[in-house]
């Protein structure tokens, strides 16, 4: 029966967003974000401790203001993912745009299939579905949905211009079949991970505990890794899918020190986005759960 309700609930909402306009729907949505934020304490404090230990320089109102923008970039999310069925390429033309795209296809030319390292910054959920819509679609390692008709009912939408689902319950066997193939696969590399899929290495200047499995692959196979982010642009007032240089990795014959030096360099790059864009990043995430032995916890 809650499952039900849950899903019933949210393609209820779902559909009432959808068919607003993107303004009018940002209004109910971001009540919405704000509600959220004002209702669940814990996730709040999680958000203002992880930008005291990763932005200390900056003042406590800054912080503040950081962790509300947030709130409010969730709920646009929201309105964007109920609003996706809708899509085509033309009429998101005027709204959201592709820059450095041909850092993208340089990779993919090569033929070794290419590893896109994201993370749960700007507009995640449209960044892969418009990349798609724009004719390259792209696998994605998700976790499954404890409710299932609602985990169909999310990818059904995610996987409507191509886009194939790898489930991190059988993460490694589907991404190292599809290198192999050429594909590409957009890892969000930026959540809290434990030993042994994880490896310490800095990030906001602290040990933080991050999956190996896009260092491990590249290095095995050879497919190109490059970062990918949907950003709001408020100069632009519109989205843009950015795309950076490949990220070039050190092989020294010793596997796991190669493997640790490459997921630093992942983590280098996604720290420098998230400076960029502090405001549409997943504050609210315990990122440094996770301690190295021996070490005090943060939260």
């Amino acid at each position: 029966m809650r499952e039900k309700i849950e899903y019933w609930l949210v393609v209820a909402v779902a559909r009432a967003l959808g068919r607003m306009p993107r303004g009018l729907a940002r209004v109910p949505a971001g009540g919405l974000a704000w509600a959220v934020y004002l209702a669940l304490g814990r996730l709040r404090r999680v958000g203002a401790r992880n930008l005291e230990l990763a932005l200390p320089e900056i003042s406590a109102g800054e912080r503040e203001r950081i962790l509300r923008g947030v709130y409010r970039h969730l709920g646009w999310q929201l309105v964007e993912f109920c609003r996706m069925r809708r899509y085509t390429a033309e009429n998101t033309r005027q709204w959201i745009r592709t820059e450095g795209l041909e850092h993208y296809l340089q990779a993919r030319s090569r033929g070794k299939g290419v590893l896109v390292l994201t993370g749960h910054l700007g507009a995640w959920e449209l960044s892969s579905f418009y990349h798609s819509l724009m004719g390259y679609p792209m696998g994605m390692v998700i976790r499954r949905l404890d409710n299932r008709p609602l985990d169909e009912f999310v990818n059904g939408i995610r996987c409507m211009h191509g886009n194939r689902v790898l489930h991190k319950d059988d993460f490694a066997r589907g991404l190292l079949k599809a290198m192999h193939a050429g594909d590409t696969v957009g890892i969000l590399m930026d959540t809290n991970m434990t030993p042994p899929q994880g490896v310490f290495v800095d990030f906001f200047g602290r040990k933080a505990c991050t999956g190996s499995g896009l260092a491990r692959v590249a290095l095995k196979t050879g497919a190109a890794v490059l970062p990918g982010f949907m950003l709001w642009e408020p100069g632009e007032r519109r989205y843009v899918l950015h795309f950076g240089p490949e990220l070039n990795f050190t092989r020294t014959g010793n596997t796991e020190a190669d493997i640790v030096a490459a997921t630093q360099q992942c983590n280098d790059v996604l720290e420098a986005w998230i400076r960029r864009y502090p405001d549409q990043w997943l504050w609210i995430h315990r990122r440094w759960k996770t301690r190295p032995p021996g070490e005090a916890g943060l939260y």
